[in-house]
């Protein structure tokens, strides 16, 4: 059975890769939200770009038809 000294730092041992292991999923879910922002506003600017678009066509019919 292993001393209560081993055990010990067995489990700090552990922690300290816990802590490392879930620095780089929060810095991973940090750069993951980065992009998804980016995708939000490319997305937002389609929405405007299809819009005008609408527009354009519906004016097109009202004054040239």
């Amino acid at each position: 059975m292993a001393s209560d000294k081993e055990t010990i730092s067995k489990l700090e041992a552990h922690e300290r890769e816990c802590a490392i292991r879930y620095e780089n999923i929060d810095r991973r879910l940090e750069s993951g939200s980065k992009r998804f922002d980016k995708l939000e506003n490319l997305i937002y600017g389609l929405y405007g770009l299809i819009i005008a678009s609408m527009i354009g066509v519906l004016l097109e019919r009202v004054f040239f038809n």
